[in-house]
């Protein structure tokens, strides 16, 4: 038996139907069974017996920082994918980052470790990596600094890594993947998938940053690779290519069908705008979307390598603008049938 948390999220959602489809048996927690219907609704995008594929699943109620429901969701369990985490760059969420990425992700290791568990994939984020100070390609070996300048989620992932090496130490059988920005359909108010959303309205600005992207079939195909594999105690970047955000943006414009974005948005307007926002959030009118995280990732370009996972399994990476494409052809077709 197979355990996977954050099963209803981007990653997981896409690493339950690759894992259903092999016919592997699978238990999901799961904190509200309501959201089952998004999981469906991946599935449908690539099977049309997603109905009997979901029944296929086992659903536990749970969370990762409720010990009960971990300790009935681990019964008769050989491996686990670990995909929940919260996303977020307020710096105001970052209580809630710690407590639930890095005491989860404490909580699951140290469940592994008691249940004898066979192997543990955890997922992480380009997030908890270095940096480059000379340009080189950022990869697994870049050296964490204790910069300032990380964001809170940042130090939730690194953190979290943290709590996987200390259960290799103690024995457990572990893989890290740190995925770059994750492509994928169906979550179109969150993550990379709003770049969709507010792409069909029309975006007028572009910043000036760039950084890696990855498609998530290749993220959840790699997962499976690894844990199926003998490798234990590595990490691994999850990245097809390194793109500056306005090629980004007009590559999903080509495909959405509408207009380029034209202006830079430039560190003092975003600056601006982040001002705007924060009082915009604290008057409950919305909710903030402009920290000075975002804004400072906006601005800063970031370049990764993907050579050791390409040694490795020899993967060959869906080509980011094929990605694009197919995620596009999917939002389309839900707003027409909407």
């Amino acid at each position: 038996m197979i355990l996977v948390t954050g099963g209803t999220g981007l990653v997981g959602s896409h690493l339950l139907f690759d894992l259903v489809k092999q016919d592997k048996s699978v238990r999901a927690i799961i904190r509200d069974k309501n959201k089952i219907s998004q999981v469906k609704k991946i599935f449908s995008y690539y099977s049309d017996d997603f109905e009997k594929l979901i029944e296929k699943i086992d659903w536990v109620e749970g969370n990762v920082l409720d010990l009960y429901s971990l300790e009935q969701a681990f019964a008769d369990i050989k491996k686990v994918y670990h995909c929940a985490a919260i996303v977020s760059f307020d710096g105001n969420d970052k209580a809630q980052l710690i407590n639930s990425n890095v005491q989860g992700t404490e909580n699951i290791v140290n469940l592994c470790l008691e249940k004898s568990v066979e192997k543990l994939c955890h997922v992480s984020s380009i997030a908890s990596l270095g940096g480059s100070l000379n340009g080189d390609l950022i990869d697994e070996n870049s050296k964490w600094s204790t910069s300032k300048n990380h964001s809170a989620y940042s130090i939730s992932k690194y953190e979290s890594e943290m709590e996987v090496w200390r259960g290799v130490q103690e024995g457990l059988n572990a893989v890290i993947v740190n995925p770059s920005v994750i492509l994928g359909p169906g979550f179109w108010n969150s993550g990379s998938g709003s770049l969709f959303s507010k792409a069909a309205k029309g975006m007028k600005y572009f910043t000036s940053g760039g950084t890696g992207f990855v498609d998530v079939r290749d993220v959840a195909n790699i997962m499976i690779q690894l844990m199926e594999s003998e490798i234990v105690g590595e990490r691994f970047v999850l990245n097809t290519e390194n793109l500056k955000y306005k090629e980004l943006f007009d590559l999903i414009a080509d495909e959405m069908g509408v207009k380029k974005p034209q202006k830079e948005a430039t560190e003092s307007l975003l600056k601006i705008a982040a001002i705007a926002d924060n009082v915009a959030s604290k008057l409950k009118i919305k909710k903030r979307e402009i920290t000075k995280d975002v804004v400072r990732s906006s601005v800063s370009v970031s370049s990764y390598s993907n050579n050791k996972i390409l040694n490795e399994i020899g993967i060959k990476f869906i080509p980011i603008n094929k990605s694009i494409r197919r995620i596009a052809e999917k939002y389309k077709n839900e707003i027409t049938n909407s």
